[in-house]
């Protein structure tokens, strides 16, 4: 098994692959704009090679150019299928090469994902995957049920949601996540058990519960377009699919589960990198947020402070109420007054800098959504 990073590899694994095919390629397409590939795959049709494609029947960002690449394709001499439309959408992205090598893949073969994005694919010659892999091509292709077989295969909404559970509850000291979008309920709280249970929990991307005691970063200047977990650094999962509802229940998802060591060791690299990086651009962030904050806080405390009446003579009559002797007390004026502005200046201070700081991350949440 060999692991595939992008940015970093672009596409030579995939250009490698099409170019040594001898016999056969099916390809699943959700989104495509890479002229290299789609060059290599006339190419291999000129070999002699039988290529398929099968591709989603719409998008996000609509049907017009997934149409203009079918007719580009089937002009090359590719055999094109449309997938069904019977699922919210066909989200799966993998290549099969001469019924032998699987490459299943987290991202899209468009520039933004393969030039300015954080994913991972897998290359794996495992007969097993690739079998069942093969079947699914086959069943989505002619629009017919399928059914895994394969325990390490995880297909939505088959047995994503299953596997994937098992995959997390299994977690015995750590897990690590790369997933922009964690948001279902019932994978929240089971990751919510695991760290109460003393399991480190970590995810880089975004996690739809506020308050958790989870671990979490954005990726570091990168665009973050991969779903993967490393559990307890002896398995790991890639795919398409997020901790969503959506893309575990009623979408086609396609990832895999594997323990190739190889690969993992070479994953929780990457994925401490990038949590270390993270953590310093963070704190920076926080550094920078965190100066004008005080700089306003100042202000106002000061501007407080400087109108609150005399507090001297308030206390003298406090404390005679109370019936304590005079000269039991040494009351200072000028320190009374003085250490009742610096105690009006540190709580304004606080107040006004937990504002700013809950403005910033109402903001942050905001722009989030958005994008």
């Amino acid at each position: 098994m060999k692991l595939w990073v992008l940015p970093d590899d672009g596409l030579a694994p995939l250009l490698k692959a099409i170019d040594s095919a001898h016999s056969t390629i099916d390809i699943m397409i959700f989104r495509f704009d890479r002229t290299e590939v789609e060059g290599a795959l006339a190419r291999a049709v000129s070999r002699g090679v039988a290529v398929r494609a099968l591709v989603a029947h719409a998008n996000k960002a609509g049907e017009d150019g997934l149409r203009h690449l079918e007719q580009r394709l089937l002009g090359a001499g590719v055999s094109v299928a449309r997938t069904a439309d019977d699922l919210v959408r066909y989200h799966g992205k993998l290549m099969i090469v001469d019924r032998r090598d699987l490459y299943l893949l987290a991202f899209n073969l468009t520039l933004l994902d393969t030039k300015r994005t954080r994913s991972f694919g897998i290359v794996t010659s495992d007969r097993t995957l690739v079998q069942d892999a093969t079947k699914l091509f086959e069943a989505d292709t002619r629009r017919l049920p399928y059914t895994p077989r394969a325990r390490t295969l995880v297909v939505s909404p088959t047995n994503a949601r299953k596997r994937l559970t098992a995959f997390i509850r299994g977690a015995k000291s750590e897990i690590l996540i790369y997933d922009p979008g964690v948001s279902d309920p019932a994978m929240i709280r089971l990751l919510e058990e695991r760290s109460k249970a003393g399991v480190t929990v970590r995810i880089i991307g975004r996690l739809a519960r506020r308050g958790s005691k989870i671990e979490v970063h954005k990726q570091p200047r990168l665009r973050l377009h991969t779903r993967t977990m490393i559990r307890d650094r002896q398995q790991a999962f890639v795919g398409s699919q997020s901790l969503r509802a959506a893309e575990l229940d009623t979408r086609r998802e396609v990832g895999a589960v594997f323990s190739d060591r190889r690969t993992i060791a070479k994953l929780v690299k990457v994925f401490q990198e990038d949590w270390q990086l993270a953590e310093r651009i963070e704190k920076q962030e926080h550094q920078d947020e965190k100066a004008p904050a005080e700089k306003v806080a100042k202000k106002l405390a000061k501007a407080i402070a400087k109108d609150l009446p005399p507090v001297a003579p308030v206390l003298e009559e406090l404390i005679k109420e109370m019936g304590v002797v005079k000269t039991e007390v040494d009351l200072v004026p000028g320190e009374v007054e003085a250490s009742v502005k610096d105690a009006v200046k540190a709580a304004v201070k606080e107040v006004v800098e937990d504002a700013i700081a809950n403005l910033t991350e109402d903001k942050k949440e905001i722009e989030s959504d958005a994008a």
